[in-house]
């Protein structure tokens, strides 16, 4: 009996998160690039509850990531929500806004009416830069970018980073109130492997969660599952509301290339 108490009471912890993804989230995104060599099973993901995708679309430098405009029409064909993220570096940001938007843009143009998303949700991927060149994306330079953004398109994007890392950077005395308050106009998607995010100053809560990527989750898998369709070990994530709620976020987030 004292044994057994023990593993429940160690198990506390993870029931109760499981139960609180339930009550407030949707596990309801999955992200990609080109580093997934697969070819999606994008029919098979929906049938399995996933409602939105978002791609990379660009990085450095200036490069379109080939396999952004393929995968948005298969998706849109299945019926699945579309989204694009470009992983930033230290080079000029209003340049780096205007890629995007073109790759973005010419993709959605030169698809079929019927591979075309409705809208596209827009991401800044603001995270230590180690794969492409040009060093990491600053904290005014994330600020020119979404500016940029909201100039082109009328809103303002979504902000990518690691808890941890976001909450060190952003409270760094180095950056500005007038910095922090662009930036919180951006929805926040944050990625904690670990655990359920916290609340990352100077947003109030996170919009979406990153919960798996690479593999890495020590999230009970029952609640938090690493696989979707033909996908092993995907970025999934976590949507702060349900499918519905998420379908209505996309279509006043999301930027319409057509318009």
């Amino acid at each position: 009996m004292p044994h057994l108490f023990r593993f429940s009471a160690a198990r506390v912890p993870f029931l109760l998160l499981a139960l609180e993804a339930c009550a407030f989230g949707s596990n309801t995104v999955v992200n990609l690039s080109h580093y997934d060599a697969m070819r999606p099973d994008f029919e098979t993901m929906r049938a399995q509850g996933i409602v939105g995708v978002i791609h990379e679309a660009s990085y450095p430098a200036f490069v379109q990531d080939a396999k952004y405009a393929g995968r948005q029409q298969a998706a849109a064909r299945a019926g699945l929500l579309w989204g694009a993220y470009h992983f930033a570096n230290n080079s000029n940001p209003v340049r780096q806004a205007d890629h995007l938007l073109g790759v973005v843009s010419s993709s959605w143009r030169r698809a079929d009416p019927d591979s075309r998303p409705n809208e596209v949700l827009l991401v800044l991927d603001f995270e230590p830069n180690r794969h492409y060149p040009g060093g990491t994306m600053r904290v005014e330079q994330a600020v020119a970018f979404v500016e940029r953004i909201r100039e082109r398109t009328g809103g303002y994007p979504g902000l990518y980073g690691g808890e941890n890392r976001l909450r060190q950077v952003l409270n760094s005395r180095k950056v500005t109130e007038a910095q922090r308050r662009v930036l919180r106009r951006c929805w926040l998607w944050v990625a904690n492997y670990h655990s359920k995010p916290r609340s990352v100053l100077p947003w109030s809560h996170w919009t979406m969660w990153q919960y798996t990527g690479d593999g890495v989750c020590d999230l009970p898998r029952a609640s938090f599952p690493k696989n979707i369709a033909n996908i092993r070990n995907a970025e999934r994530n976590m949507f702060r509301g349900s499918a519905a709620e998420l379908r209505a976020f996309w279509e006043s987030h999301g930027w319409r290339p057509g318009e």
